[in-house]
């Protein structure tokens, strides 16, 4: 469905619990950079509809079939890594507090009052953001494989950067296939190698879905240019669960254990050799976690 939000048309897509008498409230989940709401697995989210939660998934503004911003223009990432480095102000066409915004246009929409919050990546940010400057409208706080963008934190290795901003060799979607495959290669979790078949086919009806790398940019810049983050998260009053892998070389663990540090009352949990991804041999482990967390919050 078509739901308007600061100024915004997003695609968000509402699973019901599976038995509407023990309804447990509303999960709003929030994916990472460039992601679209079909990359939650759809074992976990029928797993929150069976323990009894709603379940909203939605594509972030400039991804997927919610509205693409190309009209504030298509940002040179080399000259803004560059600018990052020497310690400037990137120039972004909006901001994550403008995203964290948009989520919550989207509980207003749907009549949540308080919602669970599961944020993944740069998703994880965006609820981060939400949940310090909007405490009365979050009941709990999951952020995954992210960071609190604190300065002085490790950034990912020098080739997922390179990775992160190569091209495929076409717009065809074999070759943003063969690239996002390649990237998911260097990012993906040593322990628990994904089937490629699978892989592939995920990515190919993502790519099937929508493909547009303008709004990649745009996020990438939003993400880049979030310095102040950090000094939010001792707002969080909400119980909060921070997850993150110990083999992740995009974001590296040391973010996620800063982030569980500055805000009160934090539970970290390190998952051992996982990466950057979401391979289906821990959704157990996952659930294991989440599950009792939001329980242990309603």
């Amino acid at each position: 469905m078509k739901i308007n939000s600061n100024g915004l048309s997003f695609e968000v897509l509402v699973d019901e619990p599976a038995v509407p008498s023990d309804a447990r409230g509303s999960v709003l989940l929030t994916m990472g950079l460039g992601m679209q709401l079909v990359a939650w697995p759809d074992a976990f989210v029928q797993a929150l509809r069976q323990a009894g939660y709603r379940v909203v998934r939605y594509d972030n503004r400039d991804i997927g079939l919610s509205s693409h911003l190309d009209a504030l223009g298509q940002p040179s990432l080399p000259w803004q890594f560059v600018k990052h480095k020497l310690g400037l102000s990137p120039t972004q066409p909006y901001t994550l507090q403008d995203m964290a915004q948009d989520a919550l246009g989207l509980l207003d929409a749907l009549g949540i009052d308080r919602a669970h919050l599961i944020g993944v990546s740069m998703g994880g940010m965006i609820s981060q953001r939400l949940a310090a400057t909007a405490p009365h409208r979050v009941r709990s706080l999951a952020s995954i494989m992210s960071s609190s963008g604190a300065p002085g934190l490790p950034g990912p290795s020098a080739e997922v950067a390179r990775a992160m901003i190569h091209r495929p060799a076409s717009r065809a979607p074999a070759d943003i296939v063969a690239n996002t495959m390649a990237l998911f290669e260097l990012i993906g979790s040593p322990a628990y190698r994904v089937d490629a078949v699978h892989l592939r086919d995920r990515i190919m009806a993502g790519v099937m879905r929508s493909y547009h790398p303008e709004g990649v940019l745009r996020q990438t810049l939003a993400v880049m240019s979030d310095t102040d983050r950090h000094i939010l998260l001792p707002r969080i009053t909400c119980p909060t669960l921070v997850m993150h892998g110990t083999a992740d070389p995009l974001v590296p663990m040391a973010c996620g254990e800063d982030t569980a540090r500055r805000i009160p009352g934090a539970r970290f949990h390190a998952i051992e050799g996982m990466g950057h991804d979401w391979p289906p041999a821990l959704l157990p482990v996952w659930l294991g976690l989440l599950l009792p967390h939001l329980a242990a919050s309603r």
